[in-house]
């Protein structure tokens, strides 16, 4: 997966609470394994009118530019709640969202999201009223979210300070999975194995 140390993008105010995985990507749409191609499915019920998803709704703030363009999404609190569907970050990664800023996740998709390069970035709910403020204001804004100094720059310049789990952050920066992340220490772990086939023969 692609590092994530700083990254400065059109900020998208989703001004709704409880977005759930199904809201994220509906259920008829987890047919494939691989994590190509979701994107066009994200917040379909929202984005479009019809089934088929060929006819978009001017009213969904995704349908409208800049937003088309949009990689960093503010939301409210318990983003991501429902299912554990890992369609639903996918879907989000595949759209071009680089970070998710919001005052609380379900566990399963902030998970979810950290093992494929989402940052997902926790403020108070008084911090996160404040950039809806900012960004309903002034359409287009730009944030800078910087994982290196966790802090979240707004468009305005000021500065929000975030924090995150360290192994997450650690994985984040160096752009690695958790299979990624053990495989760092390939040496050591065939040192392990070799001489644990000396030590006890009778395990292999």
């Amino acid at each position: 997966m692609d590092a994530f140390t700083k990254h400065t993008g059109i900020v998208v105010p989703l001004d709704r609470a409880n977005v759930d995985t199904d809201c994220i990507i509906p259920k008829q749409f987890l047919r494939k394994v691989d994590r190509q191609g979701f994107g066009k499915h994200l917040f379909h019920e929202l984005r479009y009118t019809d089934y088929d998803g060929t006819i978009e709704n001017p009213d969904f703030i995704l349908n409208q530019e800049p937003y088309r363009k949009a990689s960093i999404l503010l939301g409210r609190e318990n983003f991501g709640c429902g299912s554990s569907r890992e369609h639903a970050p996918w879907a989000l990664a595949d759209f071009g969202f680089r970070c998710i800023i919001a005052p609380s996740f379900a566990d399963i998709f902030y998970n979810n999201c950290a093992k494929i390069g989402i940052l997902l970035v926790k403020l108070s709910s008084p911090e996160i009223n404040e950039l809806f403020g900012l960004v309903q204001k002034d359409k287009g804004a730009q944030f800078t979210v910087d994982l290196e100094k966790n802090i979240v720059i707004a468009s305005n310049k000021k500065e929000f300070a975030f924090t995150i789990d360290k192994f997450k952050r650690d994985c984040l920066l160096k752009g690695l999975d958790q299979i990624g992340w053990t495989m760092q220490y390939e040496k050591e772990i065939a040192t392990f194995e070799n001489k644990l086939k000396t030590d006890k023969p009778w395990l292999n």
